[in-house]
């Protein structure tokens, strides 16, 4: 299965959304149900990806794939930070698109970079 950096980033956000310190879990379930858009199989690849990127603080597996999902890593909270606005994502989207790489890892460089010109563009840079 490709890659979706939509789905990553709309599983993210659902995660920060839905999560605190008294609530620090999310069930897939309830998850798949909010994003319908994206089909069961996709969601459970995309938290498995989230999951060995190290975004979130750990994934429950049982037999028909990741049941719970607990809160952002300090790594996921800050990928998130750097492609929640609309502008960056879009940006960082076409961007990923132009040079033919959609990783995570790359994303989040590029995601960078991108931040670094609309800062140094307020700065007068």
């Amino acid at each position: 299965m490709r890659l979706n950096p939509d789905c990553i980033r709309d599983i993210l956000l659902y995660i920060e959304e839905n999560t605190t310190d008294e609530h620090p879990i999310i069930s897939v379930n309830d998850l798949k149900s909010k994003l319908q858009k994206y089909d069961s199989g996709t969601i459970n690849y995309h938290i498995r990806q989230i999951d060995q990127a190290n975004l979130v603080d750990s994934v429950n597996y049982f037999e028909d794939g990741p049941q719970i999902v607990s809160n952002l890593s300090w790594t996921g909270n800050e990928f998130l930070a750097n492609i929640r606005g609309d502008n960056v994502w879009n940006h960082t989207k076409s961007i990923a698109t132009k040079v033919g790489s959609c990783s995570l890892n790359m994303l989040s460089k590029i995601s960078v970079g991108v931040l670094t010109q609309i800062i140094n563009k307020q700065l007068g840079y």
